[in-house]
């Protein structure tokens, strides 16, 4: 099962999948790192599609997730999700960032995805400890796909390297 699950560094708009996961805020609107690099590949349709959303239902709370077209970026379509923002624990965050990863697979699976990308979500300007954060993606995909036919694939896009060591330390324990 854990040849399911991989871990890359590179760029998320770049990965050959079906869909890819955006580390949102609340709003869809776009902003820094990951979310402003999937914003600005995708293009002025992928803002649109996300106004639509908060037009119909309001803000994507902490740990829901939606669902928009791509744009400009070859994938099937894009899941965006909010991260907790850390408060040092006391706030649930790990329950939240659990309940943002199974939502995304939960959409992907919903749809018929069968290949899925995730940044590290809550861990860049939202400030949760990388590594705390990755064992609890690792967990949950590994987890979901144990007993889930989709997605069958799961990979894990990193921007920097001490994320990329952090994830490939975790996966090697699976």
């Amino acid at each position: 099962m854990s040849e399911r699950i991989s871990v890359m560094q590179g760029d998320i708009t770049r990965v050959d999948v079906d869909v890819i996961v955006n580390a949102a805020n609340s709003s869809l609107m776009g902003g820094g790192g990951v979310d402003g690099a999937i914003h600005r590949a995708a293009g002025p349709a992928l803002l649109a599609a996300c106004k639509q959303i908060v037009q119909q239902q309001g803000e994507c709370a902490t740990g829901h997730a939606v669902i928009t077209e791509a744009g400009n970026i070859p994938v099937k379509a894009i899941i965006h999700t909010v991260g907790p923002v850390w408060h040092g624990g006391e706030r649930h965050e790990a329950e939240l960032l659990e309940q943002a990863y199974r939502n995304c697979l939960d959409l992907a699976a919903a749809n018929g995805y069968r290949t899925i990308a995730f940044p590290a979500i809550s861990t860049g300007v939202y400030g949760y400890p990388k590594e705390q954060a990755a064992r609890i993606a690792v967990d949950v995909v590994y987890k979901y796909i144990g007993i889930r036919p989709l997605p069958e694939e799961v990979v894990f896009v990193c921007f920097d390297e001490e994320n990329t060591r952090i994830y490939q330390q975790y996966l090697t324990q699976l």
